[in-house]
C-alpha cells in the first residue's frame, strides 16, 4: 500500500494514477474552453469590468457560497449585504475552512492558484494576506473581465437571455476583434410558461413590444416567439435553455389553447390541467422552432424554487433557497420528446436533472432518440448544480459509461455568475482523467493512449464545438 502523502492541490491534484496524469497533462490541460451555459452578465464583458475586491468577485451573486455561510449562522448583512468587505471575506474564509469535502473548497483554491498566483490555504489565519494579495492583483488591472476570459482560453461563452432582451451588449462584444472569444446569447423563455403568474400579462405585452407583434391570441404569441427566435439566431444563438420542475406532455387543441391563453391574459385563475396543457403546446412549438434553426434544446428540470417563503419575500429569487424536486416524472419527459420526434421535429437535446437518482433513467432515455450522422443527439448533460461536485461527477460519468458512450459526451459548463469559475472546467477534466485512469490502473480498461487521449480531447472541448455547431 502506498502511504506517500500527496502535496496539497499540486499539478497532479486528483490524478492518482500514472494513466490519469498522462491523459490530463497531454490531452486535457491545455484545451480551450467552450462554456456553453452560464449566467455571466454580458454587460460585464462588454465594459471589460474591473472588480473592486475579491469579496465582490467571490460573494457578489454566488448563492453556492451564500448557502454555506447561512449554515454557519452568519448574519445576512454579511452575506448579501454591503458590510465591510474585509470582514465579509473573513467570514467566508472561516466558513470555507469548516466545509471539509465541499467542491467550493477545491474551486476556491484553484481560483487562487490560477488567477492570483496564491498557494496559501484558505483559513481564518491567512485571511488578511490572501485578501491583500488578491486585491492588489485586481487593482493592477490584470484581472478585468476580458483578461480573465483570455487567460482562461475561453473560446465561446453562452449567456442566458430572456426573449425580450435586445442583446445590445452582445452587439458591443461582437465588435471587439481582440477578445478571441465569441459571446453568444441563449434563448431562455421561462417566463412565457408562467401563465398562472400575476405578471404574465405584463410579460406578454413586453414580448409584443420586443417582437413588434401585437399579441392578442395564442397564435400571435407563437408568431412573436418565432420572431424573437429569428432575431436571436441572427445574433449567433446556438441553443435554448428552459428550467422548470418538470416537462409535461398533455397535447391540447388550438381552441382550448386559445381559451387558456385568454384566461391567463385576463388574470383569471387557470387549473393545473390547463396550465400543463398550455406549457405542453408552447414547448412543442418552441421545440419545432429550435429544430428549424438547428439549435440545441437544453432542458433543466427537477428544481423546486424559493422554498423559504420568508427569505424570498425579503431578498428575492436566485439567492440560495432552491432545492431538489424529487418527483419529476420521466414518463412525461419521454412523451414530450417522442411527440416532437413523431414529426422529425426533435432538435439536438441536453437533459439536466437536479435529482441524481435519475441518472440511469436519463442515460437510458437519451438512447431512445437518435439520428443518422449525429453522435449523441440526446445527451444527459453534465452533473448540475447540487451535483457538480466530485461525487456527483463520478456518479454521472459512471452511469453515462454504463448506459451510453463516453466518447460522445459534450463535457462541462460553468452554469456560473462568477468570472473566475472557468476553473470548474479544469476540475471536471481532472475528475474525468482520474476516472478513466483508475479503470486502466485496475485492469478494467486497456490503456491505449491514442484512443483514450482522443476521447479526453473530445469530451473536454471538441464534442461541444461539433454539437453546438460552433465555427
Amino acid at each position: 500500500m502506498d502511504n506517500t502523502k500527496r502535496p496539497f492541490m499540486d499539478k497532479d491534484f486528483l490524478l492518482d494514477t500514472e494513466e490519469a496524469q498522462i491523459l490530463f497533462h497531454k490531452y486535457a490541460e491545455d484545451m480551450p474552453i467552450i462554456d456553453y451555459h452560464c449566467h455571466i452578465d454580458p454587460k460585464d464583458i462588454a465594459e471589460d469590468r474591473n472588480y473592486d475586491s475579491i469579496t465582490e468577485l467571490w460573494l457578489g451573486g454566488d448563492h453556492y457560497k451564500w448557502r454555506l455561510m447561512r449554515q454557519c449562522g452568519i448574519a445576512e448583512k454579511y452575506i448579501t449585504g454591503k458590510e465591510d468587505s474585509r470582514e465579509r471575506f473573513r467570514l467566508w474564509c472561516r466558513t470555507l475552512s469548516q466545509a471539509v469535502g465541499s467542491p467550493l473548497y477545491h474551486w476556491s483554491h484553484l481560483e487562487l492558484q490560477r488567477y492570483f498566483d496564491c498557494d496559501l490555504p484558505i483559513c481564518e489565519k491567512n485571511v488578511d494576506e490572501i485578501y491583500d494579495i488578491c486585491n492588489a492583483k485586481l487593482k493592477s488591472g490584470e484581472l478585468s473581465a476580458k483578461k480573465i476570459i483570455r487567460m482562461s482560453k475561453v473560446k465561446v461563452i453562452g449567456t442566458t437571455d430572456d426573449p425580450c432582451d435586445d442583446l445590445c451588449w452582445h452587439k458591443v462584444i461582437a465588435e471587439d476583434k481582440e477578445l478571441g472569444c465569441r459571446v453568444i446569447p441563449t434563448f431562455r423563455p421561462d417566463k412565457i410558461l408562467l401563465i398562472e403568474d400575476s405578471g404574465f400579462a405584463d410579460y406578454v405585452r413586453n414580448l409584443g413590444e420586443a417582437s413588434g407583434v401585437g399579441i392578442n391570441s395564442f397564435e400571435s404569441l407563437k408568431k412573436a416567439l418565432s420572431q424573437r427566435i429569428d432575431y436571436f439566431a441572427e445574433m449567433g444563438c446556438r441553443s435554448s435553455d428552459q428550467s422548470t420542475v418538470m416537462f409535461p406532455c398533455i397535447p391540447t387543441d388550438a381552441d382550448e389553447c386559445e381559451r387558456i391563453f385568454n384566461k391567463g391574459m385576463s388574470g383569471e385563475a387557470v387549473s393545473e390541467e390547463e396550465r400543463l396543457g398550455y406549457i405542453t403546446e408552447v414547448m412543442l412549438f418552441l421545440g419545432r422552432e429550435y429544430r428549424r434553426h438547428s439549435w440545441v434544446m437544453q432542458l433543466h428540470f427537477g428544481v423546486a424554487r424559493n422554498s423559504n417563503s420568508r427569505m424570498f419575500e425579503a431578498i428575492g429569487r436566485d439567492t440560495g433557497f432552491d432545492r431538489i424536486h424529487s418527483d419529476a416524472p420521466i414518463e412525461s419527459l419521454a412523451a414530450f420528446l417522442n411527440e416532437l420526434d413523431k414529426t422529425d421535429s426533435l432538435p439536438k437535446t441536453v437533459l439536466y436533472s437536479l435529482d441524481p437518482s435519475m441518472n440511469t433513467a436519463l442515460d437510458v432515455l437519451a438512447k431512445c432518440f437518435n439520428d443518422e450522422g449525429v453522435c449523441g443527439k440526446v445527451q444527459h448533460g453534465a452533473a448540475w448544480w447540487f451535483n457538480d461536485n466530485m461525487g456527483g461527477m463520478k456518479e454521472h460519468l459512471r452511469s453515462l459509461c454504463e448506459q451510453g458512450v463516453l466518447g460522445n459526451f459534450i463535457g462541462m459548463l460553468t452554469d456560473s455568475r462568477c468570472m473566475l469559475s472557468y476553473t470548474r472546467h479544469e476540475y471536471f477534466r481532472r475528475i474525468l482523467c482520474a476516472f478513466i485512469g483508475r479503470l486502466c490502473a485496475d485492469g478494467e480498461l486497456y490503456f491505449d493512449e491514442d484512443i483514450l487521449g482522443d476521447i479526453v480531447r473530445k469530451v473536454s472541448y471538441e464534442n461541444a464545438v461539433k454539437f453546438f455547431d460552433i465555427e
